[in-house]
């Protein structure tokens, strides 16, 4: 696959200062790394392409020679163009401090190890039926994840042990080397980002301070919320390193296929059979809703496939006391088997039907008549 040029992935121009390419750099890594967009393979590759652009244009001498011979430049061997992983590029762009608190940190559970130790979020897809999301309801998940360890509550030590400050980190959890232009923090590799030593680590957790459990967690699912929809559950994800903060647990809703209605935000869709006689001569039909059967009104001469609308029949609207509408459309009913009676009946009753009573036939037969005309 041909590359693009570096400018453009970046989004700026051939002769745009360094600093210019650095807040580029930001916005759009930021925007496309994968664990804002889980399960986007295209984000993936677009945060590759933004990182090997970055590495290149950011270097003043690779620059130079990717302006005088573009891609070719890194061609047979020489570096450049992907030199760098992405996700250490990142890293060393939004960790650069070492001590918690910057944009990597905020957005993707990074930050000091001693204060943070922050715990993975978790995602759980959850499916409910069009009903539960129509008046709202509380569900109970399952779920299994790194928990608080039992034996040592969470602190990773076993009893009497002692705790003191890492020697190497001094606290922080992490290590800063610098690398180029750039400051890289890193997990410290003697507590392991905790930013605390323990003489006596717990057996039942190694000193993690957690462990696999299986866990129930309730949650309130609002009415009126749509497939796709997500919903948050803080602190319900994983526990964190030696009492760190837990992460949050986000639950993904997916809508069953319902056996009547289809759903297009807060409005719904059905199909509803009613008789030849009620469509000729008008009259009223149950309609089907999710809050009970209503009466509609069918006026004389309504034709199959007529779209109706009930007002407020539709689903809750999220945050509102409002409803979306119910859609119906008719499919006026033939019948199949006809006693000699019937077929008499139906028999007088064509041979008393002029062209008045076919306004749709008379119309079809006047377009056929113009197709033949040489």
């Amino acid at each position: 696959m041909t590359k693009r040029c570096y400018y453009e992935v970046l989004e700026v121009t051939r002769t745009v200062e360094f600093e210019e390419i650095k807040r580029s750099y930001r916005k759009m890594a930021v925007k496309h790394h994968p664990d804002k967009n889980p399960g986007d393979a295209t984000a993936v590759e677009r945060f590759r392409e933004i990182a090997e652009a970055y590495d290149v244009l950011s270097d003043s001498d690779k620059r130079s020679s990717y302006d005088r011979y573009g891609h070719a430049a890194f061609q047979g061997g020489a570096s450049g163009g992907g030199g760098h992983d992405p996700f250490d590029l990142f890293k060393e762009m939004f960790g650069a401090s070492g001590g918690g608190g910057g944009i990597f940190d905020h957005f993707f559970g990074g930050g000091n190890g001693a204060q943070d130790g922050r715990g993975s979020d978790l995602r759980y897809d959850l499916q409910i039926t069009l009903e539960e999301a129509f008046t709202g309801c509380e569900k109970e998940v399952e779920i299994r994840k790194l928990d608080n360890c039992g034996a040592c509550d969470g602190a990773g030590g076993a009893k009497g042990a002692k705790v003191t400050t890492c020697s190497l980190c001094r606290g922080h959890g992490q290590v800063v080397a610098s690398r180029g232009f750039f400051q890289v923090a890193q997990p410290c590799p003697q507590c392991h980002g905790a930013g605390k030593t323990i003489d006596k680590p717990c057996r039942a957790c190694g000193g993690e301070g957690r462990a696999e459990k299986t866990s129930r967690i309730k949650l309130n699912i609002p009415a009126g919320i749509d497939e796709g929809s997500r919903l948050r559950s803080s602190g319900s994800g994983e526990a964190g390193k030696r009492g760190g903060g837990s992460g949050d647990l986000y639950v993904v809703i997916h809508l069953k296929e319902h056996a009547i209605f289809s759903r297009e935000a807060a409005d719904l869709y059905c199909r509803v059979p009613i008789a030849f006689v009620t469509a000729a001569l008008g009259g009223e039909v149950e309609v089907p809703t999710l809050s009970g059967p209503v009466m509609m009104k069918i006026p004389p001469g309504t034709q199959g496939g007529s779209d109706f609308r009930v007002k407020g029949r539709g689903m809750p609207r999220l945050q509102s006391h409002a409803k979306g509408d119910l859609h119906v459309k008719l499919e006026v009913e033939v019948p199949t088997k006809l006693n000699s009676s019937q077929k008499e009946a139906l028999q007088t009753f064509a041979g008393l039907c002029g062209d008045e009573n076919t306004p749709i036939h008379r119309s079809f037969t006047e377009r056929l008549k113009g197709l033949f005309v040489d």
